[in-house]
């Protein structure tokens, strides 16, 4: 079955923030990582720590909720993330193995 997620990435606790949608949750992480997109936003700002994720069974769920997570107050995106990940780890070496 597939999967598809919804991501959080910061630059350092309380840091900027980006949200973004995949249905490869490692690959797109690493291309962050790596800064493999020019101009890109996550690039611009130094954006590679994976905060937070949830999984979806459909592409159109996925994409609703990060539409809707994008519109929300930076309060909420924090508490959303803090509730997950209260000390604001970088969790992609948990999503490796």
């Amino acid at each position: 079955m597939q999967q598809y997620y919804v991501y959080i990435l910061a630059s350092k606790k309380l840091g900027k923030l980006y949200v973004g949608v995949t249905s490869d949750l490692i690959r797109r992480i690493f291309e962050h990582r790596e800064g493999l997109f020019e101009n890109s936003f996550t690039k611009k700002y130094f954006i590679k720590k994976l905060v937070y994720y949830e999984i979806h069974s459909s592409i159109e769920e996925a994409i609703l909720r990060e539409k809707r997570i994008k519109t929300w107050k930076r309060d909420w995106k924090i508490e959303l993330i803090e509730k997950f990940n209260p000390a604001w780890n970088d969790l992609y070496n948990d999503i490796l193995s």
